[in-house]
């Protein structure tokens, strides 16, 4: 039996993982989330585990647990957050982790393995000082270390949703887990051309474009808006009907969860419970990813990538691992297997999903148009297109009433 600890819970994108892949091989014995709506998911979808409100005020971990899981919050990392950096109010709260493994040594119970999610920018962010502070932490405390920049898109799902996988231990070597896999790339012809996901709430400064996917659900925007992206319909018959967004099912299916998994009563209008699923949907670890992750540290592999002398550079690359005071770089794509794609219209009923309003699309067209994005043919003409026929609708309808 795998007994499982998570930090920074969520709605429980990492444990759901785990259970998926493993069965009863696996038990959560305790979860640790302070927002009071992820609180309410976990207490239904993992109603055995223990639940505890705040990562500060955690005395210790259970006994039993074989590995601790991390997604800690990563608005002070991220591109869209503050970029505040390590020692930001939120990101910086992963230090208590680390307080928290130090109490078990002192204890004489080493934590055999750790599992820690977060987003790309923190490779680069203040010259990688992120990464630097977990890898410091982890080689102090006797861990061996890997971590890999995966692309969501490999399990399937059409997300491009890119994360940071750190797997770190005492009693397996973390490579044989991150990097005992190894397909490249997604073929160009895996993608369908009938649909195409993009920031809605962007624009200007980017897009997200994702041919037969969606970009990153993301708990909030350039414009504060915690709202999915949304999707061009290529082709589509009705004007008003070509830019759609997926509803909070058809989002929890592209992170990997059952449907319904957040369809839970909150307490709240049905118009702020609409925003808080799509937060706590932007802000989960895809379960399909942390599939991968459970299968191969319950079967480690054989190295298929190849590792490299870390050099003079001080960038942090996509892949590294280090073990015993030394460090690599590790040549490995984003795409360690690639599983069967499920295309974007398979997800997302398009015929019924909710369709961007006029006010919605006149303010992405202007933002489009003031910069040089969205050049794909026919996507301008079709935001075009879309802000004409809903001006026009709502005009019919003011006259009308």
């Amino acid at each position: 039996m795998v007994h499982l600890t998570g930090l920074f819970a969520g709605i429980g994108g990492i444990e759901q993982g785990f259970h998926n892949a493993l069965g009863s091989k696996v038990e959560t014995d305790l979860l640790c989330e302070s927002w009071a709506p992820a609180q309410i998911v976990l207490k239904n979808r993992f109603p055995g585990a223990e639940l505890h409100p705040d990562v500060r005020e955690l005395a210790s971990l259970p006994e039993a647990t074989d590995i601790l899981s991390a997604g800690f919050p990563c608005q002070d990392l991220s591109q869209a957050g503050r970029t505040a950096g390590i020692r930001g109010e939120q990101s910086g709260l992963v230090t208590h982790l680390f307080e928290l493994l130090r109490r078990r040594i002192s204890a004489g119970r080493r934590l055999p393995t750790l599992l820690i999610e977060n987003v790309p920018n923190m490779l680069a962010l203040d010259k990688g000082a992120a990464m630097e502070f977990l890898v410091q932490e982890m080689e102090t405390l006797g861990y061996s270390w890997a971590y890999r920049v995966v692309d969501t898109r490999f399990t399937g799902l059409p997300q491009r949703r890119r994360r940071v996988i750190v797997v770190a231990s005492v009693n397996l070597n973390p490579s044989e887990v991150l990097f005992a896999d190894e397909a490249a790339s997604r073929p160009d012809d895996h993608y369908s051309s009938d649909a195409f996901g993009f920031y809605w709430t962007e624009g200007k400064g980017g897009l997200g474009w994702a041919p037969d996917a969606i970009p990153t659900l993301k708990g909030g925007s350039t414009i504060g808006i915690a709202s999915p992206p949304a999707i061009w319909v290529r082709g589509a018959e009705d004007a008003t009907r070509a830019l759609v967004v997926p509803r909070e099912a058809e989002m929890e299916s592209l992170q990997g969860f059952p449907r319904g998994w957040t369809d839970l009563d909150f307490g709240l209008s049905a118009a702020r419970t609409r925003g808080t699923r799509s937060k706590l949907l932007g802000n989960a670890v895809s379960v399909r990813v942390a599939e991968w992750v459970a299968r191969r540290v319950f079967a480690p592999g054989e190295v298929v990538c190849p590792s490299v002398d870390w050099g003079s550079s001080r960038q942090w690359p996509n892949a590294a691992a280090g073990m015993g005071g030394k460090r690599w770089r590790v040549e490995a794509s984003e795409f360690p297997t690639l599983e069967p794609y499920e295309h974007l219209l398979e997800h997302v009923d398009v015929s019924s999903a909710p369709a961007l309003s006029r006010r919605a699309v006149s303010g992405f067209r202007s933002r489009l148009l003031q910069g040089n994005l969205g050049r794909y043919p026919g996507f301008r003409e079709a935001v075009a297109e879309a802000d004409r026929a809903l001006t026009e609708d709502q005009l019919i309808t003011k006259l009308e009433a």
